[in-house]
C-alpha cells in the first residue's frame, strides 16, 4: 500500500485522540506519520516560570512557541494544548469517566448503549494513563472539604484520579507501568506546575505512553507543521487517497510548505484545530462533502474560571498536583481547585475583581462599581507577584445541555476564521452561580479575596478549558458530522478523532472520555492486509453501521 503513498495513514494531531490513532494504527502494521504544529519538549526544556512566555504561550506568529494557547471568540474564551503530546502537556492530569447524563445525550443516545460500549475502552485508556487517585492529603483539599461542608455537600468530596506516577518524590524508577517497556519515571514532587510543564518527569502525559509506544513502533512524529489542506487524490470520496499540505505555524514569509499523501486521515487537532481545518477544506472545495452541521453543537463544558488569592501564611495551596480533589454542589454541577504551583504568576494578568451576573452592557458597570467599592483589593488584583503562591483557582464544570456554534468564514489571505454564535434556545452560560457563590465563601471564610476572569468580567465572556465539539457523532449527515466510529460521513479512510466528536458537555475533565473514543474509533479500523470494508464490519463493540450509521462514512484500508 505504501508504495502509493508517503504513507498508510496521516494522523493529524499528536493529543489524546491522535496519539491513541498512531500507536493503535501502528500495531496493526500501517506506516503513519503524526503532523503537529507544536515544538516536541523533553521533561527539562519546559519552563520553569510561566513569565517565560517563549515556552509558555503559543503565539507563533510572534516567536512565541510554548504550550498553552489562548484563543478569544466573541462568547467564549479558550485555552487549549499546542506541543507535541497536544494537551497532555499542559493539562491538569485529572482523568474522570463522564457523567451518566453524556451518554444519554439526544444526540447520540440512542445510537448504542454508550456507557456500555466505551466501559471496555475506558479501561484501555485508564491502563495506558496510570490512572491513580491522589494519595495524599493537602491544605487545598482541606479548603475545598470545608466549602463542600458548608454548602451542605460535604459527602460530595472526594480526591481526583489522576494520571501522575506518585513513587518516591524526585526518585528516578525503571517504567512502572508496562513491564519495563516504557521511559523511566520520576516521583511527584507536588510542586503543582503540571500545567506549566513537568519538569520531573511525574506527569503521565502521552510522550510517555500512547506517543511513546507509537513511536517504538515505526510511527513518525512531524512536529512544527501546520495542516492547511486535506484533498482526495482521483476519487473526490477520498477512496483512492489523500494529499495533505503543510506548512511551518507562524511563518511571516518563509512557509516551506510541503505536500503529503497518504490512504486515509485521521484529524485530530482538537476542537479548534480540526473545526478550522474541515471548515476551510469545505469551504475551499476540497472537502465539499462534510456535512452541513459541521460547527453545531460546540460545547465549553460549561465552564466557568474564577479565583481566590488566600491571606500569606494561611495555606500552602502551591504544594499539591494541579487539581487533587472535587465537590458536587448539585447533581450537575462540579468544582475543583486548582493550582498552576509557586511559578504561574503570570496567569493573575487574567484576572480582577470578583463580579456578579450581567449583561455584556451591565457587567462591566458592576465591575467598575466593585472596583470602586473595594479599590484595595482591586489595587491587591493589580500585583502579580508571589498571586501563584497563595492563589486558589476554581473550576466549574456542569453536565447541562447547552451549546454554541462556530461560524467559518474566508480570510482575506485565503485562510478561514471562526467565530462563535451561541445557540438561541439553550445559549452555554456567562455566569455559574454556584462558582461566584463558592469563591466569595472561600474568600470570607479566609479573609482573603476573589476574582473573576477578566474577559468574564468585563465582556460577560466567560473561559474554558474544554471546548468540544463541533464535528459531532449523530446517526447520518443530517444529524451529525461523524457516525459511532469517528468516520466521516460522506468520505472514505477519512476520521475525526478527538474532542470535537463529542456530543454533549460530559461535566468533568474529558481527556479520559477522548481517549476512550478514540479507542473505540481505531478498535475499528482492520490490521493491515486484513481488511477491507467487509472484515472492518466485525466488531461486536456496537451494531452494524447499516443500522446505525450511515455506509457512505467507511474504512477501506
Amino acid at each position: 500500500m505504501t508504495d502509493k503513498f508517503d504513507y498508510d495513514w496521516l494522523v493529524i494531531g499528536s493529543g489524546f485522540g491522535g496519539s491513541v490513532s498512531a500507536l493503535r494504527l501502528a500495531e496493526k502494521g500501517y506506516k503513519v506519520a503524526v503532523i503537529e504544529a507544536g515544538r516536541r519538549y523533553r521533561d527539562e526544556d519546559f519552563a520553569r516560570s510561566a513569565w517565560n512566555l517563549k515556552r509558555f504561550l503559543w503565539a507563533p506568529s510572534l516567536g512565541l512557541r510554548g504550550i498553552l494557547r489562548l484563543s478569544p471568540f466573541k462568547d467564549i474564551f479558550v485555552a487549549s494544548g499546542a506541543a507535541v503530546g497536544g494537551g497532555s502537556v499542559v493539562y491538569a492530569n485529572t482523568l474522570y469517566r463522564a457523567k451518566p447524563e453524556f451518554f444519554a445525550n439526544p444526540q447520540w443516545g440512542r445510537l448504542a448503549d454508550w456507557s456500555t460500549v466505551l466501559a471496555p475502552h475506558y479501561a484501555t485508556a485508564e491502563r495506558m494513563l496510570g490512572v491513580n487517585v491522589v494519595p495524599r492529603a493537602s491544605d487545598s483539599q482541606k479548603l475545598l472539604a470545608e466549602l463542600g461542608t458548608a454548602f451542605g455537600v460535604g459527602a460530595t468530596f472526594m480526591r481526583t484520579p489522576v494520571g501522575v506516577y506518585f513513587g518516591k518524590p524526585g526518585v528516578s524508577t525503571p517504567d512502572p507501568y508496562f513491564g519495563g517497556e516504557g521511559p523511566a519515571r520520576n516521583g511527584c514532587t507536588y510542586c503543582g506546575a503540571c500545567m506549566v510543564g513537568c519538569r520531573e518527569g511525574a506527569k503521565n502525559s502521552l510522550l510517555k505512553n500512547y506517543l511513546w509506544f507509537a513511536e517504538k513502533r515505526g510511527a513518525q512524529v512531524l512536529a512544527e507543521r501546520i495542516v492547511t489542506d486535506v484533498r482526495p487524490l482521483g476519487a473526490g470520496d477520498g477512496s483512492d487517497g489523500f494529499a495533505v499540505t503543510t506548512e511551518r505555524p507562524g511563518a511571516w514569509v518563509w512557509r516551506h510548505r510541503q505536500t503529503i499523501t497518504a490512504r486515509g486521515v485521521v484529524v485530530a487537532a482538537g476542537a479548534l484545530g480540526s473545526n478550522s481545518l474541515l471548515a476551510r477544506c469545505k469551504l475551499n472545495g476540497s472537502l465539499p462533502g462534510i456535512s452541513d452541521r459541521l460547527g453545531q453543537l460546540v460545547r465549553t463544558n460549561s465552564e466557568s474560571l474564577l479565583a481566590v488569592t488566600l491571606p500569606k501564611g494561611l495555606a500552602r495551596p502551591w504544594n499539591d498536583v494541579a487539581i487533587s480533589a472535587s465537590i458536587h454542589t448539585s447533581a450537575d454541577t462540579h468544582i475543583e481547585f486548582v493550582t498552576y504551583g509557586r511559578h504561574g504568576d503570570f496567569l493573575s494578568l487574567l484576572c480582577t475583581v470578583l463580579t456578579g451576573k450581567g449583561t455584556r452592557l451591565t457587567r462591566p458597570l458592576i465591575w467598575f462599581g466593585n472596583v470602586l467599592r473595594h479599590p484595595v483589593t482591586f489595587l491587591k488584583s493589580l500585583w502579580p507577584v508571589g498571586w501563584s503562591r497563595h492563589s486558589v483557582l476554581l473550576l466549574v464544570m456542569q453536565s447541562l445541555d447547552n451549546a454554541m456554534s462556530f461560524q467559518a468564514r474566508r480570510g482575506i489571505f485565503g485562510g478561514v476564521s471562526l467565530s462563535t454564535r451561541q445557540d438561541p434556545d439553550r445559549p452555554n452560560p456567562t455566569y455559574i452561580d454556584a462558582g461566584n457563590r463558592a469563591a466569595d465563601w472561600l474568600a470570607r471564610h479566609t479573609g482573603g479575596y476573589a476574582q473573576s476572569v477578566v474577559l468574564e468580567a468585563w465582556a460577560n465572556i466567560p473561559s474554558t478549558a474544554h471546548i468540544l465539539g463541533g464535528a459531532v457523532i449523530g446517526a447520518d449527515r443530517d444529524t451529525g458530522v461523524v457516525d459511532g466510529y469517528g468516520r466521516v460521513f460522506g468520505y472514505r479512510n477519512l476520521l475525526v478523532c478527538d474532542g470535537s466528536i463529542m456530543p454533549a458537555n460530559p461535566g468533568v475533565n474529558p481527556s479520559l472520555t477522548i481517549t476512550a473514543l478514540a479507542e473505540h474509533a481505531m478498535s475499528r479500523v482492520p490490521g493491515r492486509g486484513f481488511g477491507g470494508a467487509e472484515n472492518a464490519r466485525q466488531s461486536p463493540a456496537m451494531p452494524d453501521p447499516e443500522t446505525v450509521c450511515q455506509p457512505d462514512a467507511e474504512v477501506m484500508v
